[in-house]
């Protein structure tokens, strides 16, 4: 797939004068070509950073959705919010086991000679399931909901996109940045420094909608004194969220780990059950090395104020 093969038109820019709705365009326009690009190489699996690159446009898409429910018809845009939800639901799962792929074939052949053949039993494992989700992937790639999806955000870039009526008030795009700055505000309140695991996590998806929704917004505010601070504050969030990714990435092996023996059945071999035990071991390690770094990664997010 291609932009020309959807006839868009040239690449949208947003200006600073230009109003809200068409930033989102813009976000869109810039996320749907990047889409486009990667569809062929994450169809193929020779590279798995097209897949990656592809699940990432998804998800900005449906962020700046997210944030820009203000300044959208309610039904039009969760509508297709939903249908790119769809979409990163069939990407998801193979990107999730190329990403714990990478990471188990990596320990296992950092282990002594004497214990690879036992790790490569996990590794086999894991190999079977991702067969099995990129056969799921491809067959949602292939069906036309796919492919209406894909007219239907080009329909979006090509038009002026669905808007509330007149009278409702309208924020401005600033409004959007810090309402979920303060959602992630509060929800870190909430949780406090030693939160559960499933907590980072959540807070970690706080962290996303923050930085994506300020890159939907910053370019309203280039040169600005405001811009500079969308951007520290960006920069601060994706510090913070690259510790709550290893931390995530951690426990996500951990768990994996343990579903994998189970699911080798009870006639195991003591050398599989070994192996797994020393992989468990060194992943919770890293989760609590990285639990030890979040708080300090969001004092940093909390002393930039927009």
């Amino acid at each position: 797939m291609s932009a020309e093969a959807f006839d868009l038109p040239a690449p949208l820019t947003a200006a600073p004068s230009d109003a809200p709705p068409h930033h989102v365009r813009a976000a869109l326009d810039l996320r749907l070509r990047a889409l486009l690009k990667h569809d062929p190489g994450t169809r193929t699996g020779d590279d798995i950073e097209d897949l990656h690159q592809m699940r990432v446009s998804v998800r900005r898409m449906r962020a700046a959705l997210k944030a820009a429910r203000p300044l959208l018809d309610l039904t039009w845009g969760d509508g297709l919010r939903a249908e790119l939800g769809w979409l990163g639901g069939a990407l998801g799962p193979v990107r999730d086991l190329d990403v714990m792929l990478l990471r188990l074939r990596g320990e296992v052949a950092a282990l002594p000679a004497a214990e690879q053949e036992a790790g490569q039993a996990l590794v086999a494992a894991l190999e079977a399931e991702h067969v099995e989700a990129r056969a799921e992937m491809l067959a949602a790639l292939d069906a036309p909901r796919y492919l209406a999806l894909v007219e239907r955000i080009a329909d979006a870039i090509r038009l002026p996109l669905p808007t509330p009526s007149a009278t409702q008030a309208q924020p401005e795009l600033i409004d959007l940045i810090r309402a979920e700055a303060a959602k992630m505000t509060k929800a870190v309140r909430r949780a406090g420094e030693d939160p559960p695991d499933e907590v980072l996590h959540a807070l970690r998806i706080h962290g996303k909608r923050v930085r994506y929704t300020g890159e939907l917004v910053q370019p309203a505010f280039r040169g600005t004194p405001t811009g500079k601070s969308i951007k520290e504050l960006l920069g601060a969030t994706e510090e913070l969220q690259e510790v709550l990714g290893d931390h995530q990435d951690a426990c996500v092996a951990e768990t994996r780990i343990r579903e994998l023996l189970d699911g080798l059945g009870d006639d195991l071999d003591a050398h599989v059950v070994f192996v797994a035990g020393r992989l468990v071991e060194r992943e919770r390690t890293r989760a609590e090395a990285k639990r030890a770094q979040w708080w300090p990664a969001w004092e940093k997010v909390a002393a930039i104020s927009l």
